[in-house]
């Protein structure tokens, strides 16, 4: 479709919009301000160059607004079973690992891998608890593993 957008917003849609904007998430921010610029009369090819994507992907976004509002564009869970070995582990590792420097033991992974199947009796692979502990580290609160 070329030419203008007839995507259309009421007052609380844009309320809607504004809010989802500002949010933590930078998906949903992003996909929210690519919604309100496409009202401002933004061209998807515009767009596209702002956020570093591809043009069919704003036009997704608008879609998705069009269909169904502000809450259509919210990230949503993927469906699948809960990460119950992950979860356990997180609840043993984080403490262990969490403490003073100089008042623990140093947790190789073989090492976390026996107080993980000792305390919650759950088996996991080196390599699934590697992943899971960097992925810990990348995303919290700076602190790393070591």
């Amino acid at each position: 479709m070329a030419g203008k957008s007839p995507l259309r917003a009421d007052a609380a849609e844009r309320l809607a919009l504004e809010a989802l904007a500002g949010s933590d998430d930078r998906g949903e921010a992003d996909r929210a301000r690519a919604v309100m610029l496409t009202l401002s009369g933004w061209t998807s090819a515009r767009i596209g160059q702002a956020f570093r994507v591809r043009e069919d992907t704003v036009r997704l976004w608008r879609s998705l607004f069009a269909s169904g509002g502000a809450t259509a564009l919210k990230t949503r869970v993927a469906p699948g079973p809960a990460p119950v070995k992950s979860e356990a582990a997180l609840r043993v590792a984080t403490p262990l690992l969490e403490a003073a420097v100089a008042d623990r033991p140093n947790w190789i992974i073989a090492r976390l891998r026996a107080e993980i199947e000792a305390c919650e009796g759950v088996r996991i692979s080196r390599s699934q608890l590697s992943k899971m502990l960097r992925k810990k580290s990348s995303a919290g609160d700076g602190r790393g593993t070591r």
